[in-house]
């Protein structure tokens, strides 16, 4: 079968550059071939065809559902994280139905009530940080974005589950902080469980920990029901399909696992970016900082949403730097083109979020950051989509953008940051995502006042 535009380099060195620096790797890919390329790749078979022109991203995305189909198999690659039974794993009815139980808690007035809790949460913590003494910003961000997940989506708001959860998490993730340990996900034969001084060791020792309290908690809900909870654990508790089933405790273990490892990382990671961007364009902080003081002292955190100005800068944020590489991937069932090409039954085929965010065609100067970009022109969902697209798209997006705007609004309207280190920050693989390499290092020089 021919596939369009296969890269030159041989599979394995492919291979090993995609786990060691996928940036690089697709840099590089884009170089050869502007618009479509088909690569090898881990974690997708032996070949991916992935595409980045707005024109064959729409093709992908909204193709006739019988001939190009997203398959759950395929994301087994992060099946050690999310287990067998998430929403990411799931195809055809099931994903469907699994989709529609989860939609619910995560829009409208659900989410409104997170508000003041996000907002709460981030004074929380940025309070005690101390004057003057460098702080890493994505560890902070990673610390806000893991309790607003223990809060609003387990109900968790203290207590020895709350504690050993938020530290059993840390040190989960802390263990993919590199690329060279990230690649322990991506490489199957690397799996292996030799004891819990070895990396895989430890970190089935540790999600095996972190199961075992998830259960304790679903456990004991089931024992003392509370129908006035509105945490997003008992909300889908629940839950009931059309038939009137409701979701398994192994079902509802995996969600919990996929929202902390979607809600928590790549979260962290966006509000991370945008205090390193922020303040490393004086005149961008300066706009945003006019913005937030027309707020008054106790602004409604909708009005802080709706805020253009910030609201430009998150989307920035999240084009330059997309925490996600890659829309979920899509199989042709039937023979199909993509921008011209022909392509046969049993083709794995993407879009690169992070290419399509860097096409200059699209976004002039795309390695500036410009958040008035987002001002003067509105982007189609081919052009700007940090949260995939179609069926496939990111559930807890709502979610994510509003947590993003408060805690960013809340840090900037009561303290005065400096970036620690004037060097520019580097894009890093750690899990499947792409975050700052030395996260983000900055300094707390006082609190301000309104102007």
């Amino acid at each position: 079968m021919q596939l369009p535009n296969t890269l030159k380099k041989p599979s394995f060195l492919q291979k090993l550059q995609w786990a060691v620096d996928p940036v690089g790797f697709m840099e590089s890919a884009v170089q050869e071939h502007p618009d479509i390329f088909t690569a090898n790749v881990v974690g997708f078979g032996d070949t991916m065809v992935c595409v980045n022109h707005p024109q064959g991203n729409q093709e992908l995305l909204t193709n006739d559902k019988k001939k190009l189909i997203a398959v759950g198999e395929l994301n087994k690659i992060v099946q050690p994280l999310v287990g067998d039974y998430s929403l990411l794993t799931l195809d055809g009815e099931q994903h469907k139905r699994r989709r529609q139980l989860l939609m619910p808690p995560f829009h409208g007035e659900r989410m409104q009530a997170y508000g003041s809790l996000i907002c709460n949460l981030t004074e929380q913590i940025y309070s005690q940080l101390p004057l003057d003494q460098p702080f890493l910003a994505r560890n902070t961000m990673q610390e806000i974005a893991l309790q607003v997940i223990l809060q609003a989506v387990f109900g968790l708001y203290e207590g020895e589950r709350y504690q050993q959860l938020k530290n059993l998490w840390a040190l989960l993730m802390d263990l993919f902080q590199s690329p060279l340990n990230s690649s322990f996900l991506l490489f199957s034969f690397l799996q292996k469980d030799l004891g819990g001084w070895t990396p895989w060791g430890r970190f089935v020792r540790l999600r095996s920990s972190i199961h075992e309290l998830v259960h304790a908690e679903i456990a004991e809900r089931h024992e003392k029901p509370n129908p006035n909870r509105i945490d997003i654990l008992s909300l889908l508790m629940s839950a009931r399909d059309e038939a009137g089933n409701m979701m398994t405790d192994d079902e509802l273990r995996d969600e919990l696992m996929l929202m902390m490892i979607a809600g928590n990382e790549t979260t962290a990671t966006t509000m991370a970016w945008a205090l390193y961007w922020i303040h490393q364009k004086p005149e961008v902080h300066q706009k945003l900082i006019q913005e937030l003081d027309t707020l008054g002292d106790s602004p409604d955190p909708m009005t802080i949403f709706r805020l253009p100005y910030l609201s430009a800068v998150c989307n920035e944020t999240m084009r330059i730097h997309p925490s996600v590489m890659l829309t979920l991937p899509r199989v042709v069932q039937e023979p199909i083109k993509i921008m011209g090409h022909p392509l046969e039954p049993g083709t794995v085929v993407v879009s690169s979020i992070y290419l399509t965010h860097r096409r200059e065609d699209l976004y002039p100067e795309p390695n500036q950051f410009k958040p008035e970009r987002f001002l003067e022109r509105q982007f189609s969902a081919y052009e700007f989509l940090p949260f995939g697209s179609s069926a496939r798209s990111c559930i807890g997006q709502a979610l994510a953008q509003f947590e993003m705007k408060l805690v960013l609004a809340t840090i900037l309207s009561r303290y005065q940051l400096v970036l620690a280190n004037r060097l520019p920050e580097k894009l890093q693989r750690r899990t499947f995502l792409l975050a700052p390499a030395n996260g983000v290092k900055m300094v707390i020089k006082g609190q301000r006042a309104r102007q």
